[in-house]
């Protein structure tokens, strides 16, 4: 299942590639007007791109977020707005993000929580436009979520304890950053999607896979884009 689930990701990335790269070529070889092609060679299209291939990758959030964002900017270069609707676009883009983030949804491989675990076994973190240093001092970390837009979180896991069957964390990152502090016995797994972002491992030379443990299993999901995730020991 899962190596069907990248096999898909590749898919849909190759075929969004192929879609710029036409779209170029006919642009180089003079078939699309010059109207047309200010729209379609633009960073806003390029978001929108980003936010669709997201969609069809499943991070619905991130993908909605992304072509939100990209159409507001989008609208003026495509039509005449009257003043006193310009007056109100900025705080319609607040509302429209506002709303997308209220009524998120559960995707069908978002990691599920029991709602007896106690609260410092599991995490729900939003931060925007700020950052945050959280200290993790779980006996039995079960996992959580993380979303950071345009700000940064930092987890400081060296002194948590994982439960048996190991914790998995849901990580989005839009214009921000997210760093996870781990015990040297732990294995990390990376399953982040990542668009002009990254997903790093920088436990160094201190880090030998061989002392890893396992059944320590923590597993990172979700989405980054113009952002990164990186996983440290110090």
């Amino acid at each position: 299942m899962e190596h069907d689930s990248r096999a898909n990701k590749r898919l849909f990335f190759g075929l969004f590639l192929i879609a710029i790269g036409g779209v170029w070529i006919l642009e180089r070889l003079g078939l699309i007007p010059n109207a047309v092609d200010d729209i379609l060679i633009s960073w806003q299209m390029l978001l929108i791109g980003i936010g669709i291939f997201s969609l069809i990758g499943g991070n619905r959030t991130p993908g909605l977020i992304l072509i939100m964002i990209g159409g507001f900017f989008l609208i003026p270069e495509v039509a005449e707005i009257p003043y006193e609707l310009r007056r109100l676009a900025w705080p319609l883009l607040l509302v429209g993000l506002g709303i997308i983030l209220l009524f998120r949804t559960r995707k069908k491989n978002e990691p599920t929580f029991d709602r007896g675990a106690s609260s410092t076994d599991v995490f729900d973190d939003f931060v925007i436009f700020g950052g945050r240093e959280i200290f993790v001092n779980s006996q039995n970390l079960i996992g959580g979520k993380t979303t950071s837009i345009f700000g940064g979180t930092e987890y400081d896991m060296r002194r948590t304890v994982m439960s048996p069957n190991g914790a998995v964390v849901d990580c989005v990152t839009i214009f921000g950053g997210c760093t996870f502090k781990v015990p040297p016995n732990w294995t990390v797994k990376n399953e982040v999607t990542t668009v002009f972002g990254a997903f790093s491992d920088k436990r160094g030379a201190t880090f030998h896979e061989d002392a890893t443990d396992a059944s320590k299993m923590l597993v990172i999901k979700g989405f980054s884009a113009f952002g990164g995730i990186e996983v440290k020991l110090v």
